[in-house]
């Protein structure tokens, strides 16, 4: 389909910064996205800083099929380099299989839903429980 046609996907890091937006740049956040919603252009990501509109945020993100989970928490940027390349190393020594039973009992335990607005329309992403707004933890 053509870009911006009715099969086109975000990428994975637009749902990001346009959820945090949305949020009002919470302190924190954790919800998963379906990987069949976007494009995945944070492959190989585990823990990095992302800023958004002045704010950087620390995030931890996973795929655990059928999603890609993501846990951000606003800090002040850090070179997190030796923590993502430890991250990902343990996800390749344990070959995915606790991510993905992961992936498989968020599927069940999925309470909570929110709409993206993204340049390529609407994204659900899911939560496993009810964020309070502006709560800290």
């Amino acid at each position: 389909a053509p870009a911006g046609g009715p099969a086109a996907k975000p990428k994975a890091s637009e749902v990001l910064s346009r959820h945090l937006r949305q949020r009002g740049l919470p302190h924190w956040t954790s919800y998963c996205v379906k990987y069949s919603a976007v494009r995945n252009d944070q492959f190989g990501l585990s823990h990095f800083n992302w800023q958004v509109d002045g704010a950087n945020y620390h995030v931890l993100r996973t795929g655990c099929f059928p999603f890609i989970k993501y846990h951000c928490s606003r800090a002040p940027r850090r070179d997190l380099a030796l923590q993502n390349a430890a991250f990902t190393a343990l996800k390749l020594l344990n070959a995915g299989i606790p991510t993905l039973l992961y992936g498989i009992g968020s599927w069940f335990l999925v309470s909570v839903t929110e709409t993206v607005h993204t340049s390529c329309g609407p994204v659900t992403i899911y939560f496993l429980n009810k964020e309070d707004e502006g709560a800290m933890y």
